[in-house]
């Protein structure tokens, strides 16, 4: 708590986010919200028409080292294993069947884990954004109690850890804008647009971040949660070019605009923090294993391939688990489209067929200003 009250990001008894107040609540009325819930429509979107397609991620895998010194595995949801310059990073893992308090109750996986955790082999820093249960996952950590990897948390997360046994010293624990070294690598905290909390009261005690790896020869940005803001330029400015982002764009809501990414936004910002150029490989996460929005379940993948296109930008879609390396041929076979209906431009490109096109709140036009 010292740390915390002397942060420059904490005021008035909460953290701050970045660009002002961030609505963490839905907005509008509750009326409407549960009505977008429970369209029947909406809902048969909302859930793949079968099984998604899980690579069967074997150590054999992911124990050769990468030819060009960077490889990434998307795990589902924004768990990523990054290995970068003879390191590996794990991002957000989540391998719990559940992203609640209850075992029983709350979003449940549209897919298995790609393999077991115990299967990963050793994990050099498990980096988390923040304490929701989508991100920091009790069954996962607990398990990595027992290894003897480091942590890197942004303030005021690691007491969660010690309290599921993870021993202080194996915790970074830092603020925006503060760096620990691991092995080879330096690790930034940086900005997001977000909030925290494990409860129905938000209490803003605990940070989230978005983070920077930096190895030897390549570097890589993970967003975590977060809203467009204008800090991405300025992260871009101090730690990119990136050989890699890994962009949140799934979960976002009319209802919640300032707290998730659209997959717009999220280009923007991938461009943003390229200094304004298409460079570097984008990776999609926070969509495709849990039902956290309205939007049915393969949209961000569709937008995302919308935009990105008129961007020039390239967008890696792996198949949970399978990887890839961003220097060299990205996944690009759209696999969601076999397991959904046809999904509707809502974001005012239509496609033969879908009808006429709806605008969303909140879009970007890429080529000028928000």
């Amino acid at each position: 708590m010292a740390r915390i009250r002397r942060s420059p990001h904490f005021k008035d008894g909460v953290f701050q986010n970045p660009g002002g107040t961030a609505r963490t609540r839905p907005s509008g009325s509750a009326r409407d919200l549960a009505k977008a819930y429970f369209d029947k429509d909406g809902r048969s979107r909302r859930a793949p028409h079968g099984d998604i397609p899980v690579h069967p991620t074997t150590l054999a895998d992911i124990s050769r080292p990468p030819a060009t010194g960077l490889r990434l595995t998307w795990m589902g949801h924004s768990g990523v294993l990054v290995e970068i310059d003879g390191h590996r990073v794990l991002f957000d893992p989540v391998w719990g069947e559940r992203c609640s308090p209850l075992p029983l109750v709350g979003p449940k996986r549209l897919h298995p884990v790609p393999l077991p955790l115990a299967a990963l082999g050793p994990v050099d820093v498990v980096v988390i954004s923040h304490d929701h249960y989508d991100h920091l996952d009790l069954p996962t950590i607990k398990a990595l109690a027992g290894t003897d990897t480091l942590f890197a948390v942004p303030l005021g997360v690691g007491a969660h850890l010690e309290h599921w046994g993870v021993s202080a010293d194996r915790l970074r624990e830092l603020d925006w804008h503060e760096t620990t070294k691991v092995g080879g690598l330096t690790l930034t905290a940086t900005p997001a647009r977000h909030f925290c909390g494990r409860g129905l009261r938000n209490t803003q005690h605990t940070l989230w971040a978005s983070w920077v790896v930096t190895g030897e020869e390549h570097r890589v940005y993970h967003s975590g949660d977060t809203g467009y803001f204008d800090g991405f330029r300025d992260i871009g400015a101090g730690h990119g070019p990136f050989d890699a982002t890994m962009i949140q764009v799934g979960a976002y809501s009319d209802f919640w605009p300032d707290i998730h990414m659209t997959p717009e936004e999220g280009v923007r910002a991938h461009l943003d923090l390229q200094g304004g150029a298409a460079a570097g490989a984008l990776l999609p996460i926070h969509w495709g294993t849990f039902n956290l929005a309205p939007h049915p379940w393969a949209e961000p993948a569709e937008w995302m391939a919308d935009v990105a296109g008129e961007a020039g930008q390239a967008v890696a879609f792996p198949r949970p688990g399978a990887p890839f390396e961003p220097a060299g041929s990205l996944p690009t076979d759209p696999w969601w489209r076999a397991l959904s209906r046809p999904v509707p431009r809502v974001w005012g490109r239509p496609s033969p067929g879908d009808g006429a096109p709806q605008p969303r709140g909140g879009d970007l036009d890429l080529a000028g200003d928000r």
